[in-house]
C-alpha cells in the first residue's frame, strides 16, 4: 500500500482532531445543497454560487470550527473562506476536485467529472491543506470504471508529484434494471471492491460509504492496512449514522467525513436561521459523533 510522505502526513494530522481521528465537515455539495435550500426547481435555479458560498461559510464558522476540518468546493467557497478570514486558523481545509453530477455512458454507467482548472497546485494556491477527489465505481463491472479510474490515476499522480495530501472517495450506484434489493445485497462487496481499486491506484486516505456491516468494515480495514479510512454519511438520518459510525470505528475506521446528516435540516436562505440551527442542532449532533469516536480512539492514540 502507498505510504504518506512527511508532508502528506502533516496534512493528515491537520485534518484530524487531538485524538488522531478524522472529523471533517463536508459541505462541497452544490446541486444537492440547492435542493435543500428550496423545494421548487425554479427557486433552486435562482440560488447563485454567492448564496451557496455564504451557506458554506456559515457551516465553516458555526459547525466546522467545532471539528478539525471542513471540506468545500473550489467554485463557491474559496478563496473567500480564507481571504475574508471566515475560516478559523485551527480549522484545516480540504478542497474537492469533483464536479457536481455526472455524465452518462450509453450503457448507463456514471462518468465522473472534474472541476475545470483545479489541480494539486491550484488547491495549494487556494490555501488548501489537501484535496479530495470523488469518482463513481462499480467494482463488479470493470468496463463501467475505465473512465473514472483514468481520472483517479491522473489526480493521485498529480497530488503525489506536488507532495500534497489527497483524500480519495468513491460512491457506488445501482445499474440500469438492477432492483433495489439486488443492489443493497451487493453493497458490502461493492465497497470492499471499490476500496481495493482505490488502494491499488495509490490512495493514501480513503473516504468511503458505510460498508454495510461490522464484517465488511473489518474487511476494508484488513485490505487498507496502514491506509486510514473515514466513513461518509450519505445523507442518512443522524440516528442511523451514529450507529454506522459506532460499527465503523469499532472495526478499524480512522474517523468520519460527514455533511448532510449533520446540517441538511439546518441550512436556510435566511442566514440567521442557518446560524441558529447549526448552533443548536448540528453542533450537538457533532458532539455525539465525537463521543463515539472518543470511545474507540482515545486521546493517547494521537
Amino acid at each position: 500500500m502507498a505510504r504518506m510522505t512527511t508532508a502528506e502526513r502533516r496534512g493528515y494530522q491537520q485534518i484530524c482532531g487531538a485524538d488522531g481521528a478524522m472529523m471533517v465537515i463536508a459541505c462541497d455539495q452544490r446541486g444537492g445543497m440547492r435542493t435543500l435550500l428550496a423545494k421548487d426547481p425554479a427557486e433552486q435555479a435562482k440560488i447563485g454560487n454567492d448564496v451557496l458560498g455564504d451557506t458554506k461559510a456559515d457551516i465553516a464558522r458555526y459547525l466546522a470550527i467545532e471539528a478539525s476540518c471542513v471540506l468545500v468546493d473550489p467554485i463557491c467557497a474559496v478563496p473567500k473562506l480564507v481571504d475574508d478570514g471566515l475560516l478559523h486558523r485551527n480549522t484545516a481545509l480540504l478542497i474537492g476536485l469533483d464536479a457536481s453530477g455526472w455524465d452518462t455512458a450509453p450503457e448507463g454507467w456514471r462518468l465522473s467529472k472534474l472541476v475545470e482548472g483545479i489541480d494539486a497546485r491550484k488547491v495549494r494556491a487556494l490555501g488548501g491543506t489537501g484535496g479530495k477527489i470523488m469518482v463513481y465505481l462499480r467494482s463488479d463491472t470493470p468496463a463501467a470504471n475505465t473512465h473514472n479510474i483514468a481520472i483517479l490515476k491522473r489526480v493521485i499522480e498529480d497530488f503525489a508529484a506536488e507532495d500534497l495530501l489527497l483524500v480519495v472517495e468513491f460512491l457506488t450506484y445501482a445499474l440500469d434494471g438492477e432492483s433495489p434489493e439486488a443492489y443493497a445485497a451487493k453493497i458490502p462487496e461493492l465497497i470492499t471492491g471499490g476500496s481495493a481499486i482505490c488502494l491499488e491506484l495509490g490512495a493514501k486516505v480513503l473516504k468511503i460509504p458505510y460498508p454495510g456491516s461490522a464484517e465488511a468494515c473489518a474487511a476494508v480495514t484488513r485490505l487498507a492496512g496502514d491506509v486510514p479510512w473515514a466513513v461518509l454519511s450519505a445523507g442518512v438520518d443522524h440516528a442511523t449514522f451514529l450507529k454506522q459510525v459506532e460499527t465503523a470505528m469499532a472495526n478499524g475506521a480512522s474517523g468520519v467525513i460527514a455533511g448532510r446528516s449533520l446540517w441538511k435540516d439546518c441550512i436556510a436562505l435566511d442566514r440567521a436561521v442557518t446560524r441558529e440551527r447549526l448552533t443548536t442542532i448540528a453542533v450537538p449532533r457533532l458532539r455525539e459523533i465525537q463521543a463515539v469516536i472518543a470511545r474507540h480512539r482515545p486521546a493517547a492514540a494521537a
